[in-house]
Parts: C-alpha cells; sequence; structure tokens
C-alpha cells in the first residue's frame, strides 16, 4: 500500500469551501482505499489530507481523473500553500480492506473493494 498525509494553507475563511471541493471531487478513484479531509483544530486556515492506495501508481493515474483534475482547478485559488507531506507505507487498520500476504509489506488490496468505499 502507499500512503499520504499533507497539510493544505487555505485563505482566510475559505476552509469550509475547499473541504466540500475535495470531498466532493474524489469519489470514484480506483485503487482508493481511503480519502480523508479533516480540519486543523489549532488552525483555521488548514487541512490535513490523508490518503491510503492500494499502490502508488493508483495514486499518479488518479491525478488524469477529470474529476480530480477539476477539482484541482477548483481548489488552487483556495490554497495559499502546503505545508508537511508525509509519504508512508500503510500496514492495515480498521476501516481498511487488504489481503494478507507473507509480510506486513506487502499487503494489497482485496478484491472485493468497490468504488463507492473510498
Amino acid at each position: 500500500m502507499y500512503g499520504l498525509i499533507g497539510k493544505i494553507q487555505v485563505l482566510p475563511g475559505q476552509r469550509d469551501a475547499l473541504a466540500s471541493i475535495l470531498l466532493e471531487g474524489t469519489t470514484g478513484m480506483p485503487g482508493c482505499l481511503s480519502y480523508v479531509v479533516a480540519q486543523d483544530p489549532d488552525d483555521d486556515k488548514a487541512l490535513w489530507v490523508t490518503e491510503v492506495w492500494d499502490s502508488e501508481a493508483s495514486h499518479q493515474a488518479s491525478l488524469a481523473l477529470p474529476s480530480v483534475r477539476q477539482a484541482i482547478q477548483q481548489g488552487r485559488p483556495l490554497i495559499t500553500g502546503f505545508g508537511e507531506r508525509f509519504v508512508t507505507r500503510p500496514l492495515g487498520g480498521h476501516g481498511l480492506v487488504y489481503q494478507e500476504s507473507h509480510s506486513p509489506t506487502q499487503r494489497t488490496a482485496a478484491p472485493t473493494m468497490t468504488e463507492g468505499t473510498s
């Protein structure tokens, strides 16, 4: 699995608008096991996005999807910058469906995942 955690800095008063754009424009992404947009409780001009993908290739492919490209285009004017960004290797957890392999670093998404679960 492939994971990303990133902080997005937003124009004053636009955090909810950007969150809405991100949540609406990122459904139906093949290979996306989890996509969470969260408010930063200590910074009213920041959002955190946490993503889990079945592979880095799926994440890269998502950037070409029309819905994602539209969300990026709509959201870009509301963004003032980006903060911390972390690449992770998720091992599993509540809400993630994966198949066991011989090594926790080689788990893969279960074939029963559907597009509506991201």
